[in-house]
C-alpha cells in the first residue's frame, strides 16, 4: 500500500482540542525496590529538604553523573519499545520500575514529595508529572515519558515524547519542533552564556512555529539532588542572566503546546494540564556545561537517545 504523503507544515490555524480529554484512571500502589538498592536521602520521608548543594559538579561527581545519564538513557530506550495503542501506562511504570531495579539503580520519582509511582507518563493534553494508572494508550496519542535514575549517589534525568501509532499532522508538528527547540538551547550552552541564551533560543524557535511555551515547569540544576537550586526558564527574560560555568550540571526540558500554553493542575497536586485540552509535548536531556559547549550525559556509550531513535520526520 502506498505511504500517504504529510505535509511537513501543518497549518495551526484550527487546531483541535483532544476529544476525548485525558481523564484520570485508576493508580495502583507503589512498587518496590530491593533494600540492597542505594536510595536518595528523600526516599523514606519524601521530603527532600531545601536544595543545598553546589551548582558546580566535582570531578568524581561528573563521572558518576556519566554513568547515570547513560543508564537513564538506556531505560527510556527500553521504554519507548513498549509505546503501542491498548498499552496502559501503569504497565509501563511497572516494567520500566522493574528495568531500573534491575541495573541497581533508584527510580528518582518514586516517593520524590510523595509522587507514587516510578516514572512519569503524560498524555496529549497533559503537560508534565502524569501519573501512571488504568488508562490504555490510543493510537494518535502522544505520550511523555520521563525517566530519571539515581545511582551512585547522583541522578540522571531525560523524557521523550512519543506518537502511539499515526498521529495528526498537528502532533507531529509539536513533537518534531518541541524535540528541535532542546537543541537549540542545548546549543546556546557554554561558559559564560547567560541562562536566558537558552530560554531565548527555545522561545524564539517556538513562537516561529505559533507554539505556546509553558512558563510554570523549568529546567533544572541536577546531580546528588534531583532538583538542586539552578533554574533553566525555557523563555526569554533579562533579569534570568546567571552565568553558566564549567562543571554545572541541569536539564533542559522544553515544554511545548499547540494552544495557550495555560495550565491547571488535577486534584492529584500532580498532573498538569493544558487550559484549552490541546497538546503539549515535552523533550529533556541532562546536560554538563564545558568551556565551548554542552555535553549531553542522558546518552548510552554508543552515543544514542531515544530522541533520535524514535524520531519520525
Amino acid at each position: 500500500m502506498a505511504k500517504r504523503k504529510r505535509s511537513r507544515t501543518a497549518t495551526l490555524e484550527r487546531v483541535p482540542i483532544s476529544d476525548p480529554p485525558v481523564r484520570p484512571g485508576l493508580v495502583g500502589p507503589r512498587r518496590r525496590v530491593p533494600r540492597e538498592i542505594e536510595r536518595p536521602p528523600y526516599a523514606r520521608t519524601g521530603e527532600p529538604g531545601a536544595a543545598t548543594s553546589s551548582a558546580v559538579r566535582s570531578s568524581e561527581e561528573i563521572e558518576a553523573m556519566r554513568r547515570a545519564g547513560q543508564m537513564a538513557a538506556e531505560v527510556l530506550l527500553f521504554a519507548g519499545k513498549l509505546v503501542a495503542p491498548g498499552v496502559t501506562t501503569d504497565s509501563i511504570d511497572a516494567e520500566v520500575h522493574d528495568e531500573i531495579v534491575r541495573r541497581g539503580a533508584y527510580p528518582s520519582p518514586l516517593n520524590y514529595r510523595g509522587y507514587p509511582k516510578s516514572v512519569c507518563t503524560s498524555i496529549n493534553e497533559v503537560i508534565c508529572h502524569g501519573i501512571p494508572d488504568s488508562r490504555a494508550l490510543a493510537d494518535g496519542d502522544i505520550v511523555n515519558i520521563d525517566v530519571t535514575v539515581f545511582l551512585d549517589g547522583v541522578h540522571g534525568d531525560t523524557s521523550v515524547t512519543f506518537e502511539v501509532g499515526e498521529v495528526d499532522d498537528h502532533s507531529r508538528l509539536l513533537v518534531r519542533e518541541t524535540r528541535a527547540a532542546m537543541y537549540l538551547g542545548i546549543g546556546a550552552v557554554r561558559n559564560g552564556a547567560a541562562v536566558n541564551a537558552i530560554g531565548r533560543a527555545i522561545e524564539t524557535h517556538a513562537r516561529a512555529h505559533r507554539l505556546g511555551v509553558v512558563r510554570e515547569f523549568i529546567g533544572h540544576g541536577v546531580g546528588t539532588e534531583f532538583h538542586s537550586g539552578l533554574q533553566i526558564p525555557h523563555y526569554y527574560e533579562r533579569n534570568h542572566n546567571t552565568p553558566l560555568e564549567t562543571g554545572m550540571t541541569f536539564t533542559i526540558e522544553p515544554m511545548l503546546t499547540l494552544g495557550s500554553p495555560d495550565l491547571y493542575l488535577w486534584d492529584d497536586q500532580w498532573t498538569a494540564v493544558t487550559a484549552d485540552q490541546r497538546r503539549s509535548a515535552q523533550f529533556e536531556h541532562t546536560l554538563l556545561c564545558h568551556d565551548d559547549r554542552a555535553e549531553i550525559l542522558t546518552r548510552t556509550p554508543a552515543g544514542e537517545g531515544a530522541a533520535e531513535v524514535y524520531a519520525k520526520e
